[in-house]
């Protein structure tokens, strides 16, 4: 089964507007599944005409990329495979280092758990403020001459270090969480984007889990769940954020579809150059994000989610002060 979506560029390839972002097919919101299963979804996000598989050297410190490499390979020229440096493991904890030979062994080391001998685009996954971002992209487009990526992208960066970064190379894609209750690219991001010719990878389009009709408990997240440090699943921001959840479903309900499938389409709908990459453990919750990229939600519904949930009515900041000072994106 495929959904029908009008497709959308990136990276020179044509895709669904909905992709997978692999990453908790092996770390970050507790117990990852079982290799079986996490194939099965990547199988069924094939089938239904999934394109786009994202990934990351930083994912489960390498086993995300072994994962996808090997699932990928007996379908690689259906694929536009992404993948991304400049944060990885060392040792057992998360480095950012955007050195132009660290990227070089990175990108090695990424091929190789891949599978393959070129990444379709290779994301620069945090800026190093130690490295001028123009010599990082300078690594990063030696890396395209040499024909071992074939486009660059950058992840959590402002307006005004993507233009510095173009300059020195086209960027094809730049990759940030956008969702209702992360509004930040709005600020500048996305119309540099839509200025320059990039694509915008949206990634945790559903708020991490809270856009959906499922309540989230948050006493009942694994212990290595990211989102136990994540200030607005913490009171009181926590239980101020669950008052406008009602309101949303009905919304949802009113455009005939589910608050994740709602979620998703106020996304698409901001930008015909916006990819959303949700990330699932469910083939379920896959075919339910899939379908949303067919929907076309009314303005009148749009306008009342825009008023409902927005950077003036959501409590507490996305990230704790330590990682807010690893991301670039303008703050409100």
């Amino acid at each position: 089964m495929t959904v029908v979506a009008k497709t959308r560029s990136l990276a020179g390839k044509q895709v669904m507007p909905v992709g997978l972002g692999c990453m908790n097919l092996s770390h970050a919101y507790g117990l990852p599944p079982s290799r079986e299963k996490a194939l099965n979804v990547l199988e069924r996000a094939l089938d239904l005409g999934i394109e786009h598989f994202d990934t990351a050297a930083l994912y489960g410190f390498g086993k995300n990329e072994e994962l996808v490499g090997s699932f990928v390979k007996a379908h690689r020229n259906k694929v536009l495979l992404t993948s991304k440096c400049g944060m990885q493991g060392v040792d057992g904890v998360r480095v950012i280092d955007g050195r132009p030979e660290t990227l070089v062994a990175s990108l090695e080391n990424s091929l190789k758990r891949l599978g393959t001998d070129v990444i379709d685009l290779f994301y620069l996954h945090r800026w190093d403020k130690n490295v001028p971002i123009e010599e990082s992209v300078g690594a990063m487009s030696r890396m395209v001459e040499q024909g071992k990526i074939k486009a660059i992208g950058l992840s959590e960066v402002g307006a005004e270090a993507l233009r510095r970064a173009h300059a020195v190379h086209p960027i094809a894609a730049v990759q940030s969480e956008y969702s209702l209750w992360s509004r930040n690219v709005e600020i500048a991001l996305l119309d540099a984007c839509r200025d320059l010719g990039c694509a915008f990878v949206a990634f945790s389009p559903l708020a991490r889990g809270f856009l959906t009709d499922a309540d989230l408990v948050p006493e009942d997240f694994a212990e290595k769940d990211i989102r136990r440090g994540m200030p607005r699943f913490k009171e009181p921001h926590f239980s101020a954020n669950m008052k406008f959840m009602p309101e949303f479903r009905a919304l949802a309900k009113e455009a005939g579809c589910s608050a994740v499938q709602l979620a998703l389409a106020w996304v698409l709908q901001k930008g015909d150059h916006i990819h959303a990459i949700p990330g699932t453990t469910s083939i379920e919750h896959l075919e339910e994000n899939v379908a949303a990229g067919a929907l076309n939600i009314s303005g009148p519904i749009l306008d009342k989610v825009n008023q409902l949930i927005n950077a003036s009515t959501v409590s507490g900041p996305r990230y704790p002060a330590g990682t807010q000072k690893e991301v670039d994106t303008e703050e409100f």
